[in-house]
């Protein structure tokens, strides 16, 4: 189980690294919009991040 969490991070990590590595400038347009975002709106990302997230993971467990 704890290897398996550990994949998970590095791959996320990695995931999350790529854009900023490929395109700097617009991973800081995309931060500069997100800080325009009300609470709400950021809140609805999050949330339908993680449903996303959930949703994949029982689609590759099946």
């Amino acid at each position: 189980m704890a290897t398996t969490l550990l994949m998970a991070l590095a791959l996320m990590l990695i995931i999350e690294g790529v854009l900023p590595f490929l395109a700097p400038s617009l991973w800081r347009d995309t931060f500069r919009r997100i800080i325009q975002m009300s609470d709400g709106q950021i809140r609805f990302v999050g949330l339908s991040s993680m449903l996303l997230g959930l949703l994949l993971l029982l689609w590759a467990r099946s």
